[in-house]
């Protein structure tokens, strides 16, 4: 688990493409830290798993479904990309949970300044536009955010000048890509009633009773 706080923006060494899977290194200072073979690190919201690192970089092996599922596929050497360590239980919980399981990939439609912040809108899929919400959170490429609106098309969110400058998001404008992770609480909360309908509804009640009653 991870919280969606990156602790460096680290560059990346190489993709090497191994049929339908790839290898890839990342230059990091993380890698001065006391990194573990197998541990997790999110990159640009990905969770991978360390199979090797020296003093300057750290190397993890992406399968295909991530390359399908994320902009991974993408990176080229110099890109740079948002790293987080995983959770520790002793640590603050300073943005929200995120699993490092991508829901789809989005699109940056507007990048423009609002006062003090600059505002992006990301144009996503309908399957994942459902599980955002106003005030509610999502990780943008690994970075934990509150989401200002929704729309039937896409969401917008404020980046402070702190966040803009210390994460890839800088480097972010009309037509790039990101990784997306909506809220893994609201999905389980879907899943939760959507079982207690089932339930209800084989036992004679309807969806249209469990939605006038709050239950949905």
């Amino acid at each position: 688990m991870f919280t969606g706080l990156i602790q460096s923006v680290g560059k990346v060494r190489s993709l090497n493409r191994q049929g339908n899977s790839a290898s890839l290194q990342i230059i990091s200072e993380l890698a001065k830290e006391d990194l573990q073979l197998g541990e997790s690190i999110a990159v640009n919201g990905v969770c991978l798993t360390v199979t090797a690192w020296d003093d300057r970089s750290f190397s993890a092996d992406v399968s295909p479904e991530t390359l399908d599922c994320s902009n991974l596929g993408a990176l080229r050497p110099n890109m740079p990309v948002n790293l987080e360590r995983a959770l520790r239980l002793s640590d603050r919980l300073g943005g929200h949970l995120v699993s490092g399981h991508i829901d789809c990939v989005a699109t940056v439609r507007r990048r423009f300044q609002d006062q003090n912040a600059i505002r992006f809108e990301f144009a996503v899929p309908p399957a994942a536009l459902r599980y955002l919400v106003e005030k509610g959170s999502v990780a943008v490429d690994g970075i934990s955010l509150t989401v200002n609106e929704v729309t039937e098309s896409c969401f917008s969110v404020a980046i402070i000048p702190h966040s803009l400058e210390k994460t890839t998001l800088r480097n972010c404008h009309e037509g790039s890509k990101v990784n997306i992770e909506t809220d893994l609480l609201g999905r389980y909360v879907e899943r939760l009633l959507t079982g207690k309908a089932e339930s209800e509804r084989g036992s004679g009640v309807s969806l249209e009773f469990l939605a006038k009653n709050g239950f949905m």
